[in-house]
């Protein structure tokens, strides 16, 4: 990948991360079941420190 398809593919994964926090606080909320969210913000914050390693390998 370039530099600029991984600061894309960066944007991607915090905006996502954002939203599904946003239902995560929901689900709280209403005492829904937040385990699945938790589990994809996990899986995104991994995908995002792996996207930042790959981004400093360009500098």
């Amino acid at each position: 990948m370039t530099e600029k398809e991984l600061l894309h593919k960066l944007d991607e994964l915090k905006s996502d991360y954002v939203r599904i926090q946003s239902d995560l606080d929901k689900l709280v909320y209403v005492r829904g079941r937040a385990s699945s969210a938790q589990e994809q913000l996990v899986r995104i914050e991994e995908e995002i420190a792996e996207v930042r390693k790959q981004l400093e390998a360009f500098e």
